[in-house]
């Protein structure tokens, strides 16, 4: 909304700056002629209100009324800021439908393993002191941050008094269709749940904050913040108070909370994976072969969303054995059943060229990755590269194994090959590649001159890559074929 008014603003400096007494005048002639009673004829100070920034229920006759004023009788102008306003009224109506309770949702039915994790959450939520009183748990798409902070929390409340105040919403912040949830929303539901009545919850988003955290003082309050967009959104949802406990889970890096102490949410360990898998898909499935199911484990990268999903898939499928579980078919079925949909919730928030670099890091074989190398994928200055790797770091697509180097998860990999052949043409796919391979040649004059594999396909050095490699590597891409690199 607030975009959208100072583009009424800048319409306004367009139309010759009238004034607010001029443009009241305007709309009061047009009511009067379209047969409006007087009325609803709206004061001077409500017109100059619509061009307020800050305004959560704005008035959409009236700030059509104050475009028509600007511009006139033009019905294809008006038309474009009618179906903006609605846009914009769609997302705001959207961002304030919120999820959030005075209990918590039930916890996993299946946990395994992060006895580290749990321990050292355990730790900073009971220690007492303030600075440690707001813990963010952080991870990649699939890692089972939402399971670990609500069986941190079950936990905890298990062994205290039942008057304690809980709070849990859910924030949208990788949402895959519709904007995170408006804050102010949030606060308002938390505040009705705390006893406030409607008429005493305050217009203003920081005096909301301000009552929420008055009422939660003393309380020892736990409040359960779930996939958080971002530390704006955060911020007016902390209780800032001794003695109250905040969990939060996010995707993204939450560095601009001070208060908050960050806990990665790491991938499972391989005996974690196995288990995971034995109890999702029952003892018979595993037993007759572990070191097949460990490697199950290894090519799905140890993501617990992907070990459920081929853990159920193997209890409903008896008739697969695990030597059926190869590579391709494997890495489709977890993309099929929810890691994709993960992925592309992540991917959706990035920025445009970090998306961009995302796709063709598809291109580099499976393993890590510098920030020239990314450089040359992209034609771009190292520079501008390092800043879309950060990117994808902050989103936990990509992992900094080194100060310059990062590794790709095998299923976000699998992920960026799909995207790279909807997403790319073919004649980019193809001058990335000879970049790609020309800075290979470079850098290590060893590689034998006369071939380069890369993704599952052979591209001749001794002349210069051509647009017709890129097809024949998106072509081979498309039809999944994947040599270890």
């Amino acid at each position: 909304m607030d975009e959208f008014i100072a583009e009424l603003r800048l319409l306004k400096a367009w139309a010759g700056n009238p004034s607010i007494t001029e443009i009241t005048r305007r709309i009061h002639r047009e009511w009067q002629r379209a047969g409006r009673p007087r009325g609803e004829w709206p004061a001077r100070s409500t017109v100059g209100n619509c061009l307020q920034v800050g305004r959560r229920r704005p008035n959409s006759d009236l700030l059509m009324a104050v475009v028509q004023a600007l511009v006139g009788a033009d019905e294809a102008v008006l038309s474009v800021w009618r179906q903006s306003l609605r846009a914009v009224l769609g997302e705001a109506e959207a961002a304030a439908r919120v999820s959030a309770y005075d209990r918590l949702p039930a916890g996993p039915s299946v946990f395994v393993g992060r006895t580290g994790p749990v321990a050292r959450a355990r730790a900073l939520l009971t220690s007492g002191r303030a600075a440690t009183a707001t813990l963010a748990l952080e991870g990649m798409a699939g890692a089972g941050k939402t399971s670990l902070a609500l069986h941190v929390a079950h936990r905890l409340l298990a062994g205290e008094r039942t008057d304690v105040p809980v709070l849990f919403a859910n924030l949208r912040g990788s949402a895959p269709q519709g904007p995170p949830a408006d804050p102010a929303a949030v606060l308002e539901t938390f505040l009705r749940l705390l006893g406030t009545t409607g008429d005493r919850v305050p217009y203003d988003l920081d005096a909301r904050a301000a009552l929420y955290r008055q009422l939660l003082a003393g309380t020892g309050a736990l409040v359960v913040l779930d996939d958080a967009a971002d530390a704006e959104q955060l911020r007016p949802l902390l209780p800032g108070t001794p003695g109250c406990r905040t969990v939060i889970t996010g995707r993204r890096a939450l560095d601009g909370l001070g208060e908050a102490t960050r806990l990665p949410v790491p991938l499972l360990d391989p005996d974690d994976s196995v288990e995971l898998l034995r109890v999702t898909a029952g003892a018979d499935r595993v037993a007759p072969d572990l070191p097949a199911v460990r490697q199950i484990a290894d090519l799905l990268g140890h993501l617990p969303l992907a070990l459920s999903v081929i853990g159920r898939h193997m209890r409903d499928h008896p008739a697969w054995t695990l030597g059926d579980y190869y590579r391709e078919p494997l890495v489709t079925l977890a993309l099929e059943d929810g890691v994709r949909t993960a992925l592309f919730a992540s991917d959706a928030r990035l920025p445009k060229d970090a998306r961009q670099l995302l796709r063709l890091l598809a291109l580099h074989p499976v393993q890590e990755i510098d920030a020239t190398a990314a450089a040359a994928l992209l034609g771009e200055p190292p520079a501008a590269a390092e800043h879309h790797l950060a990117a994808l770091t902050a989103a936990h697509l990509l992992e900094r194994t080194a100060p310059d180097r990062f590794r790709l998860h095998p299923l976000v990999h699998a992920y960026a090959e799909e995207r790279v052949c909807i997403d790319e043409p073919a004649s980019r796919i193809g001058q990335a590649l000879g970049r790609l391979l020309e800075h290979g040649r470079s850098r290590d004059a060893a590689v034998r001159p006369e071939t380069r594999m890369l993704r599952g396909f052979r591209l001749p050095l001794p002349r210069r890559p051509s647009e017709a490699d890129g097809e024949t590597g998106l072509q081979q891409l498309r039809a999944g074929r994947v040599l270890a690199a």
